[in-house]
């Protein structure tokens, strides 16, 4: 019986041999508790602010069932992921570009599928993703609300994982609960928090204390918080309008927190401490096999 994981193994190990590239590709998983906090609006507009500050990020649409970030920038996909996985493109031909150049792959059934490839499938699957690597900066997955299969697959394999929540009770208990059993499965994946639509500071700040109260407590985990993005109805006039906010309206409070928050990103004083090893696409793979056993 064929054994995916295996083979995944040996590709990997196999381009192991190659001397890594000067820098390394950041793999950022960015993921939700639950649906409706505005969490691939935020992916879309973080990938924008880091890219105008000189970063080549590319963007993948993870998100099995609401899989929009096409439709939030109004460019009409004609590839998605599910043509790579059928060996119908390239990963070249799926990336496509939207609003300032940005680079994206869109979704659809494709990422439920990589967990049951077959091997011919899978190999070039990894032999495409592999082909990226060093190609940018940072590398954003988008994923699903709540915690699918394939969400932890990519929570768990990717470098680090921002978590968007907003103030109301029922994301903050959903936020908590997702980093609750990511951090069981794996206490070694790092996480940061994004406080969406807050009111004023005071609020993010107070949104934030309240998942790392019971994280400290029941967990023994500390959340570095990214930042807090306004509530704006500028947001939901760009989504209208099919253009991203910060492009929209670059002066809007909205933009502002998101600019704020790229800038906070890229401070290395912030960034968490991975081994050399376990960094980049390789790293990214590495480690998806492993739940692929």
């Amino acid at each position: 019986m064929y054994d995916q994981a295996q083979a995944l193994r040996n590709l990997v190990n196999r381009h192991n041999k190659i001397q890594d590239s000067h820098h390394d590709t950041r793999i950022v998983t960015v993921t939700s508790g639950k649906g409706g906090v505005g969490k691939s609006n935020f992916t879309l507009n973080f990938a924008l602010a880091l890219q105008s500050l000189g970063q080549k990020v590319l963007v993948f649409d993870a998100d099995l069932g609401m899989a929009n970030i096409d439709v939030l920038m109004g460019v009409n996909s004609r590839v998605n992921l599910y043509h790579l996985l059928k060996r119908e493109k390239t990963i070249w031909e799926v990336i496509l570009k939207g609003p300032n150049d940005l680079h994206f792959i869109a979704g659809g059934s494709g990422f439920q599928e990589l967990l049951t490839l077959p091997e011919e499938e899978l190999l070039y699957f990894t032999e495409q993703v592999h082909s990226i690597s060093g190609e940018y900066d940072i590398i954003l997955f988008d994923t699903g609300a709540g915690l699918s299969k394939e969400t932890l697959n990519f929570i768990l394999s990717a470098e680090e994982t921002i978590v968007v929540t907003t103030p109301e009770p029922t994301s903050i208990t959903d936020a908590y609960a997702l980093i609750k059993i990511v951090h069981r499965m794996n206490n070694k994946v790092a996480f940061r928090l994004v406080v969406n639509r807050v009111s004023d500071l005071q609020e993010g700040i107070q949104t934030s204390n309240k998942i790392n109260l019971v994280s400290e407590q029941f967990l023994d985990l500390k959340i570095p918080t990214l930042g807090y993005v306004m509530d704006d109805p500028n947001v939901s006039n760009a989504v209208k309008k099919q253009v991203p906010f910060t492009i929209a309206f670059p002066q809007s409070t909205s933009s502002r927190s998101i600019e704020q928050l790229a800038e906070a990103y890229l401070n290395k004083s912030s960034q968490p401490q991975r081994m050399p090893s376990e960094s980049g696409v390789k790293g990214f793979l590495s480690r998806m096999l492993k739940f692929m056993k």
